[in-house]
């Protein structure tokens, strides 16, 4: 299966969130899409069904593919605490995810291409794997080249949310991972636990 790049308002209806961001078409059309919205009967769904929309909620959220996200569940199964927390947390300190919460992007899709493309460092090493776990204190980066390209120039001037588990230094465009955020400080709206209950079955 390859990566989702179809109509990102049609996916954040479907789940009745703005899983994509903030979405002008979202916020005028936050009903299901259809011919009739709203007023289109439904079937209930099944435990199932809604375990499953979670999950694939969660994998659009962050952008991942279904093996890599079933990996990730497992080396988070695998760690001492609540797997769904571990999940989150795993997710969260991705370094596309972190170039994303640093505001270096504006979505986590350009922050990917920005990591794929050479532009960011860790450490001051160049790190083009946009699935690499950071650790705490790890220090993340633009190239000093890719600082002053437009689209991270348009999301630095956009930027207005600070995330606990990050800092930033905004005149060096440098940023550090303090550590795996808690799942309070984790703004996304996913119930992680019915995740859990799916690839448990």
């Amino acid at each position: 299966m390859a990566r989702y790049t179809g109509p990102k308002t049609k996916i954040a209806r479907k789940f009745g969130v703005a899983i994509f961001g903030e979405d002008k078409n979202f916020d005028k059309r936050s009903y299901p899409p259809g011919q009739h919205g709203l007023s289109k009967k439904r079937k209930q769904k099944s435990e199932y069904a809604i375990q499953l929309a979670e999950k694939q909620k969660a994998k659009y959220t962050y952008g991942l593919l279904e093996r890599q996200f079933r990996n990730l569940f497992e080396k988070a199964s695998r760690k001492k605490g609540v797997k769904g927390e571990n999940l989150l947390k795993m997710l969260e300190g991705r370094l596309d995810n972190t170039v994303f919460r640093l505001g270096f992007a504006v979505t986590r899709m350009q922050a990917r291409q920005l990591v794929s493309h050479k532009h960011v460092t860790v450490n001051g090493d160049v790190v083009n794997i946009p699935s690499y776990t950071l650790r705490p204190g790890d220090k993340v980066a633009l190239r000093e080249k890719s600082k002053n390209l437009e689209v991270v120039q348009h999301a630095l001037t956009g930027r207005s949310k600070r995330f606990n588990w990050l800092s930033l230094d905004e005149s060096a465009v440098e940023g550090t991972f303090l550590d795996f955020p808690e799942r309070d400080q984790i703004p996304e709206v996913i119930n992680e636990q019915l995740i859990v209950e799916l690839y448990s079955k």
